[in-house]
């Protein structure tokens, strides 16, 4: 089938809101062909949006990272009392935290993209000339891009799945997995469009003659 056919597919797949006709369509050899344009509309969009409304840019990540955490700290915090003191214990307790675990590390990977502590190599890079310094910054695009690319369409298929065989969070009745699965391509799409909003910045610090490399800090600022 050509790519518009498949793009077709998938549309029509979504529009049903059928998961088992979106896990037949996400199978197609061109998803990664219509995901790459999808990233890049959309991460051109969501930069946009960052660079205009500071608050989401800055607290988004974060923001849902700090309430995942929260609530692992909160379900933990009741197991034990719920367990030693009243000798009772939630049998979902010990099965949805890895799930808001897990959808607090996908978050908090894009935010990392954006402050760079990922793959940074700040005291390397800058001793390197400044053509070499932003023909790293490139690569490092290309590389969180595709990582990013690879990461929707692996785990968009992954949710598809889950929501059509019915799949439910062990210890609950009616708690699907795919609910919380579907924050992996939410983050998938935050990482790219992290990545192109940092290829914006070192363009522009390129061009104006602003430094290229900054030293990286894990919990800092961007």
């Amino acid at each position: 089938m050509s790519i518009w056919s498949d793009t077709s597919a998938l549309i029509s797949a979504f529009a049903s809101q059928d998961s088992w006709m979106i896990r037949q369509a996400l199978g197609a050899d061109s998803t990664y062909a219509i995901a790459a344009v999808y990233l890049l509309l959309t991460g051109l969009l969501l930069a946009w949006v960052y660079h205009r409304v500071p608050l989401i840019e800055r607290y988004f990540e974060r923001t849902v990272m700090i309430t995942c955490y929260l609530a692992i700290a909160l379900i933990i915090f009741w197991g034990v009392v719920d367990r030693f003191i009243f000798s009772n214990q939630q049998p979902w307790s010990t099965t949805i935290p890895p799930f808001l675990f897990m959808v607090m590390a996908w978050f908090g990977a894009a935010y990392n993209i954006r402050v760079r502590t990922h793959l940074s190599f700040s005291e390397f890079r800058s001793r390197m000339p400044r053509g070499a310094q932003f023909a790293c910054l490139w690569l490092d695009f290309f590389l969180w891009f595709g990582f990013a690319l690879i990461f929707v369409v692996t785990t968009s298929r992954v949710v598809a799945l889950s929501a059509s065989n019915f799949q439910m969070v062990l210890g609950t009745d009616d708690t699907m997995q795919w609910w919380f699965l579907l924050g992996a391509p939410l983050a998938g799409t935050l990482m790219a469009a992290r990545a192109v909003e940092n290829i914006q910045d070192d363009i522009k610090n390129f061009r104006s003659g602003a430094p290229l490399i900054r030293q990286a800090v894990i919990g800092g600022e961007s």
